[in-house]
């Protein structure tokens, strides 16, 4: 019976996780197929540069309430930290390898940020305040994204939450930085694309 709870919640949380927002929207405001575009990653900073700031705002807030969702319900339907850790690990990686659209999905940032919302809310709002400093001062997205995503499983455990929690924030952090080696090794060629100038170009001339 817990090998079929843990298979019920990790399907949901990879379900939610792999709704294509990015996709799906960047469509409806005319950049085509969001692949073909920019750096090809079907997430908000490249709804950024196919459609707008606002577009890509919308798009992360979307992506950060997938992660969300599946944290609650699997705290409704079950209770404890397993099950929603687990649930929303599953959301990451539904958001970074989604089946709807041959596993080719985002980096995952957004809805990691959802889910540690609920899962260690100290956690998350340290690591997004991190996020946007680093953003801010480099502007560099990735780097960014890298760091607050490491910040998270450390923060969780000095703030004593549950193993399954640090876990979920490890595993979810281990993923996250696999998806942006590409931008890793751009970083320290100094070639990276930095977020604000470049990305208003791109949109404007997709436009």
């Amino acid at each position: 019976m817990v090998d079929g709870l843990f298979v019920i919640v990790a399907v949901g949380g990879y379900l939610i996780g792999s709704i294509p927002f990015a996709l799906l929207l960047a469509r409806r405001w005319g950049a085509g197929d969001l692949r073909q575009v920019g750096s090809g990653n079907v997430g908000a900073a490249n709804v950024v540069r196919a459609s707008g700031l606002k577009p890509g705002l919308l798009v992360a807030i979307l992506d950060m309430s997938k992660g969300m969702a599946s944290v609650l319900i699997a705290q409704r339907l079950f209770g404890g930290a397993g099950p929603a850790a687990l649930a929303g690990f599953a959301a990451v990686v539904g958001h970074i390898y989604p089946v709807w659209i041959g596993f080719r999905g985002g980096k995952g940032v957004a809805t990691a940020c959802g889910v540690f919302v609920i899962l260690s809310p100290v956690a998350a709002t340290a690591a997004l305040v991190s996020f946007v400093i680093c953003v801010w001062k480099t502007r560099y997205v990735s780097l960014g994204s890298v760091v607050a995503s490491v910040m998270v499983p450390a923060l969780a455990w000095a703030t004593a939450e549950p193993a399954a929690v640090c876990a979920a924030g490890a595993a979810a952090a281990a993923l996250i930085v696999f998806r942006h080696r590409s931008n890793v090794r751009r970083l320290l060629a100094g070639t990276e694309r930095r977020f604000g100038r470049d990305e208003a170009i791109t949109a404007r001339s997709v436009r």
